[in-house]
């Protein structure tokens, strides 16, 4: 199994926006959870979590490695059920929810949700961001966590292009 990201899709009523993406990933719920709910595992693909106290109610502060200044952003845990679901709501991104099946033995299913107030144009940077980020997962899970030094704009720019034209 080679793993895939499917296309980000999004609905909005009025302010509020909220994204989906589904991702099969051939790697073990325990590799994944590790990714996507540890101080350790979410630089190599997402941001340094200078703080992630792993409850319910829990402080989480994330700082963006991608070189933008004022990148860190604060907010609490809102769901916790280690190797199932960690759900953030920070300041910066509204509620950021992470939720883990195991596909077989060795692969997991990621269902990815993002709710948070913005119009089109946020719904749409929001929609490439994302996207961006979990190839860097991928990658991140296969070994090659993300060189930050290394980061542009040029992917998310063609990704947010194709999300505008085909109306994310």
């Amino acid at each position: 199994m080679t793993a895939t990201i499917g296309q980000g899709t999004s609905r909005s009523q009025g302010p509020a926006q909220h994204l989906r993406f589904t991702l099969h990933l051939p790697h073990p719920v325990e590799k994944v959870w590790a990714a996507v709910a540890t101080p350790g595992g979410l630089p190599g693909w997402l941001a340094a979590a200078d703080v992630l106290e792993p409850r319910l109610g829990g402080a989480v502060t994330l700082r963006w490695l991608n070189g933008e200044a004022d990148a860190t952003h604060s907010g609490h845990v809102t769901a916790w059920d280690p190797d199932v679901v960690a759900e953030y709501t920070i300041d910066l991104h509204g509620r950021c929810r992470f939720h883990l099946e195991p596909a077989g033995a060795s692969a997991t299913t990621l269902r990815f949700t993002n709710d948070f107030d913005g119009d089109d144009a946020l719904r749409l940077d929001c929609l490439a961001g994302w996207h961006h980020h979990f190839e860097f997962l991928v990658d991140a899970l296969d070994g090659r966590p993300k060189d930050w030094s290394t980061w542009s704009l040029d992917r998310w720019r063609e990704l947010r292009d194709g999300y505008e034209g085909a109306k994310g």
